[in-house]
């Protein structure tokens, strides 16, 4: 160690270093014998000198699990001259192990011979000496660590060679200088007030990490743990500060490294909760663009092949073929002309076969361009004039990752970053892939659920009767709706089928279940109550004989109401299977809910049904519905029924501008709600004056 000043002579007092640290000597020649045992070794092993002196060292103090280990690093201590340091178990004389604290390094003596020095002490001894640091010139020469003495003027009194190489500076140029001037890429200002601290207090900063650079390697930042010490002399004298800095750069990317794992762990843990919440296809890809920013893009956009939404393929036909996307979300984690970049969410957008994302989508494999320039932006912009935006906004790396699902390509989730300085990396391509595979099975099953739901969507209103033609002596207004959250079609259906002698039929009923299947059953049933109904059966009968169909229509259970109107008679017979119960808003009363038999649902086969007739004044309607107007999850059903009454009693038969068509439209305005996850069939019926 270099050191300002001449040093003192005379003997060290009692208690001095050496005996204070314990540190024990040990010296091998080549062969690995031991040459020289001090007396700390025998405190500290156990071993008296005549025991130890002669015998193999590896052989009397390592056990035979860690002999190999042990032969190994004495080798390259030996032969590359590196030194090496670090805790290692040792076999104690009394049988016990030690766990001790090593320093390693090759000897030369005159004639060339070379030696092994081992200098050990146990761990809780070495942490007392870190804390006062007073080492020997000779151990300081030799450690791997970074060491050097401050006076009370935080001047440089003694550098060791590691801290000059850490440095870029020699010992020389450190002596008489402080901190600030020797490290001025470092914060130099809090060092010295930490500094300031120990010196006055005394107590011990410990492992203090410390990020920047020095002139060694100006162009990297390196990380060291620091230590600051206070020295004092035997009666207690300030003499100034030790401090010992060790590299820990490995060990500094490696934390950063494991942060940006647990980051991008937490990003994708965050995606399984948050993309995939519905089948909404819109809502799936809204939850993907808000998954990636900010956490890994300023801008994404969720883009999908426009064949893929159309039920085709998605595979472009050859590398000269362009691509039509359809963007369904964009997401920007600030306002930015890159949005105005961006294809606008439903409609259509072209792009040439040269475009970034046309290749993505082709290949199946991510494209990415950590540093885009102006050349690279009209690649990946869809004209020019979303070039010149992207490039007023600043976006500088790209990345486009295809939404992979069942072996499909879907479309890509396109990524940009602007004020985000960091270039898109490896890293997050494997991120992006991982939130877009992911992703893309949720957008996929909505994507599919879509077209199961249009499907049956569709054959559901096939099915549905259309406007009946002139009635006998009854006006009917009718509505279908399906879910308003769009999640499930259901089986409600109603019919309104004239019978002879000028009668008329009205129907209401509702299949458990959704989807195709609960579409079809239904339209089996509706078919069968049309012929049912052309045979004059009384009302209990159809509803016996459609129990009997159902049940064969296995699994299937329904509810049904059915009535049958006879002009000449001023009277409705009705019947009910499981249903909620008719509501007849008399002309000069309120409207009250009948009072029918209930009666089972159909399918469960073998219970009676039971008619009942009531009359029906000129004026007075008749309502039939499913329970998707009424039901919801968190209200009983009897407060249901009487807000269903409320609304009818708001909108009486001899009201001005009360039609059958405003009474349906407000009963669907005022007891449905958004995103109800049933849907709905309505039925009225009005006998004229």
């Amino acid at each position: 160690m270099s050191r300002a000043g001449p040093a003192e002579a005379g003997p060290s007092p009692a208690g001095g270093l050496l005996d204070v640290l314990g540190v024990a000597a040990v010296v091998l020649d080549a062969d690995g014998r031991i040459v020289l045992w001090s007396p700390q070794a025998e405190r500290l092993l156990g071993y008296p000198a005549e025991e130890a002196l002669g015998r193999y060292g590896a052989r009397l103090l390592i056990d035979e699990e860690h002999f190999e280990t042990v032969i190994r690093l004495f080798e390259r201590v030996m032969s590359s001259g590196e030194s090496w340091s670090g805790v290692f178990p040792v076999r104690h004389r009394d049988g016990g192990t030690r766990m001790l604290e090593f320093r390693n390094m090759r000897l030369l003596d005159d004639r060339g011979e070379s030696y092994a020095l081992g200098l050990t002490s146990d761990q809780a001894t070495l942490r007392k000496v870190e804390r006062d640091l007073a080492l020997s010139v000779r151990l300081v020469d030799q450690a791997p660590i970074g060491l050097s003495v401050l006076d009370t003027d935080l001047r440089y009194v003694a550098v060791n060679g590691a801290l000059e190489r850490m440095n870029g500076m020699p010992a020389e140029q450190h002596l008489g200088r402080r901190a600030p001037d020797v490290l001025p890429f470092l914060d130099a200002e809090r060092t010295v007030a930490e500094m300031e601290h120990v010196l006055k207090t005394g107590e011990p900063l410990l492992d203090r990490q410390l990020v920047g650079r020095t002139l060694a390697d100006p162009d990297t930042e390196h990380a060291w743990s620091v230590s600051l010490y206070r020295l004092e002399d035997v009666g207690g004298r300030v003499l100034g500060l030790a401090v010992s800095v060790i590299d820990v750069t490995d060990r500094y990317r490696a934390s950063i490294e494991a942060d940006r794992a647990r980051d991008r762990l937490a990003l994708v843990a965050d995606a399984s909760v948050r993309i995939g919440t519905t089948l909404d296809l819109e809502q799936t890809a809204r939850e993907l663009a808000g998954v990636a920013v900010p956490a890994l893009a300023d801008l994404a956009a969720v883009d999908i092949l426009d064949t893929v939404l159309e039920g085709r393929t998605g595979r472009l036909p050859d590398e000269g073929s362009p691509a039509v996307f359809r963007a369904l979300a964009v997401a920007a984690a600030y306002p930015t002309v890159a949005v105005d970049a961006a294809d606008r969410p439903g409609e259509p957008a072209r792009y040439g076969a040269d475009r970034l994302v046309t290749r993505c989508v082709r290949t199946g494999r991510p494209v990415m361009v950590p540093y885009a320039g102006e050349e690279d932006l009209s690649c990946i912009a869809r004209d020019r004039h979303a070039a010149e935006l992207l490039g007023r906004a600043g976006v500088h790396s790209y990345l486009a990752v295809p939404l992979i699902a069942r072996g499909e390509v879907l479309g890509a989730l396109d990524l940009k970053r602007a004020r985000n300085a960091l270039p898109f990396t490896e890293d997050d391509k494997l991120l992006a892939s991982e939130l877009a595979a992911r992703a893309a099975v949720c957008i996929d099953n909505a994507r599919l659920y879509r077209q199961q739901r249009d499907t049956a969507l569709t054959l559901q209103r096939s099915m549905l009767p259309q406007k009946p033609g002139r009635l006998v002596g009854l006006e009917v207004a009718s509505r279908y709706q399906p879910a308003g959250s769009g999640y499930e079609v259901g089986g409600d259906w109603f019919d309104i089928i004239p019978l002879r002698g000028e009668r008329t039929a009205l129907v209401v009923g509702d299949v458990m279940g959704s989807g195709i299947s609960a579409a079809t059953a239904m339209g089996r049933l509706r078919t069968a109550t049309q012929t049912l109904s052309r045979l004059d059966l009384d009302p209990s009968e159809v509803l016996r004989h459609l129990d009997g169909i159902t049940a064969g229509l296995d699994p299937c259970i329904a509810t049904c109401v059915y009535a049958v109107y006879d002009p000449g008679r001023h009277q409705c017979c009705l019947c009910t299977a499981g249903h909620l119960p008719p509501v007849l808003a008399p002309e000069d009363g309120p409207p009250r809910l009948l009072d029918l038999p209930t009666g089972a649902p159909l399918g469960v086969g073998g219970i009676a049904f039971h008619a009942v007739t009531v009359d029906l004044a000129p004026g007075d309607r008749l309502v039939l519905y499913t329970d998707g107007l009424v039901e919801t999850r968190d209200e009983d059903i009897d407060a249901r029924l009487g807000a269903l009454l409320d609304v009818l009693r708001g909108c009486p038969a001899g009201s001005p501008g009360s039609s059958l068509e405003d009474a349906c439209d407000r009963l669907l305005r005022e007891l449905r709600h958004p995103g109800d996850d049933d849907d709905v069939a309505l039925l009225i019926a009005r006998v004229p004056h």
